[in-house]
């Protein structure tokens, strides 16, 4: 029967139903702050936000979106190539391109609309697509809307990259490499020094995703790219407003004046309605906070650090590194759920990921620091990991 694939996901809600609360969609009531609100009659700490530098509940970003909806009111009802061009938009654009010292950049109502449709539309039936077999699910649904060949190359591995460009032959000149700057699960960071190598080596194109790296990593946020002093060797750049910017929306940006023409072509950017003008103000705002207050970048990684070293001190299975995404594996499903289930009962809602989600077969408990949690906040956290060890709930890593 046509709907026999989804009887897995139906058993899985039907597991999950036993309880009040789903991990999947549980229902947010109440806003307190960036790290904090009622969920399901609960008030707990918000841990799996992506609010990195904590701008959503910002008064300054709040103000300017009010102001904003006063203005020009609550939507454009358009695309942007029939009535949805505000002024708005256009500014908002000109300082994305000045943020990364370009002369091009679009902004998409999404930042799912920003990479798939930047994915879908760079390299085409003649081209062909290398990308990071980790890479998120908006570059897979791109890819496979390209028309172009696509090949995985093993996840962060330059060599396993070289070794495919190499086969390639004189295809590689009219082949694009896709990486991402912070990858979302693990919070592990692309070899992105080594993987700008082999694309010059071989005359390949590259396209980063800094979705959690904007507003994150680098001298000046710019991401991951920046960090690694490779810019110049970036082709496109695509990201998102709704993690460290704390709105909603996407960005392209790159150093080809040619991204003016591609998006025309872009049917992501061309037949969906564009953003709001309150979130691209509330955009504006957050984006000259990251240019003037360096110092939310220091507390998120002193915020990150302190996390990450406090699960692996408990000799949890956490990522390769610290990372603003600091998760927590787990081989068994029950006791995954289990353990989130416990966390939200003591104050505490991270993500709970499950396959294909997660990059293997295993179950993730997902957190992601912002720079408004306090010392406080994390330290409960921690102590909420602890009572899963006291459960019985995680295994440490040294008893494994």
């Amino acid at each position: 029967m046509l709907f026999d694939k989804f009887q897995a996901m139906a058993d899985f809600q039907t597991e999950l139903s036993r309880r009040d609360v789903k991990p999947f969609g549980a229902i947010t009531d109440e806003v307190i702050s960036a790290t904090e609100g009622v969920v399901q009659g609960r008030r707990v700490i918000l841990a799996g936000t992506n609010n990195y530098l904590g701008l959503s509940y910002d008064p300054r970003c709040i103000e300017a979106s009010q102001a904003a909806a006063a203005q020009w009111g609550t939507g454009t009802t358009g695309s942007r190539l029939a009535n949805g061009s505000f002024a708005e938009h256009v500014a908002l654009e000109a300082e994305m391109a000045d943020f990364y010292g370009v002369g091009q950049a679009i902004v998409f109502s999404t930042g799912y609309a920003a990479t798939m449709g930047m994915c879908a539309t760079v390299a085409g039936p003649d081209d062909v697509i290398l990308l990071d077999a980790d890479s998120h699910s908006s570059i897979y649904s791109g890819v496979k809307l390209s028309g172009a060949e696509i090949i995985r190359y093993r996840h962060s591995s330059p060599d396993d990259l070289a070794k495919r460009l190499r086969r390639l032959g004189d295809r590689a000149g009219r082949t694009l490499v896709i990486a991402e700057g912070i990858y979302s699960m693990l919070g592990d960071v692309a070899p992105l020094q080594e993987i700008a190598a082999i694309k010059r080596e071989y005359g390949a194109y590259l396209l980063v995703d800094e979705a959690h790296s904007m507003g994150v990593l680098g001298e000046t946020g710019r991401g991951a790219a920046q960090a690694a002093g490779i810019e110049d060797d970036v082709d496109f750049i695509v990201g998102t407003f709704s993690k460290s910017l704390g709105a909603v929306g996407g960005f392209a940006i790159s150093r080809h004046a040619i991204l003016d023409t591609i998006r025309y072509c872009i049917r992501a950017y061309i037949f969906t309605a564009s953003s709001s003008p309150s979130v691209v103000a509330s955009v504006r705002q957050a984006l000259r906070i990251v240019r003037e207050e360096p110092e939310r970048r220091e507390r998120l990684w002193d915020n990150a650090t302190r996390l990450y070293n406090g699960l692996r001190e408990l000799g949890l299975p956490v990522g390769p590194a610290v990372s603003p995404v600091v998760a927590v594996e787990f081989t068994d499903r029950e006791q995954a759920i289990a353990a989130w289930y416990q966390l939200f009962d003591s104050g505490v809602y991270v993500n709970l990921v499950v396959p294909p989600a997660s990059p293997s077969t295993n179950f993730l408990l997902r957190n992601s620091m912002s720079a408004a949690h306090t010392p406080q906040q994390i330290d409960h956290i921690i102590t909420a990991y602890r009572g899963l060890l006291d459960a019985g709930l995680a295994t440490p890593k040294t008893a494994a």
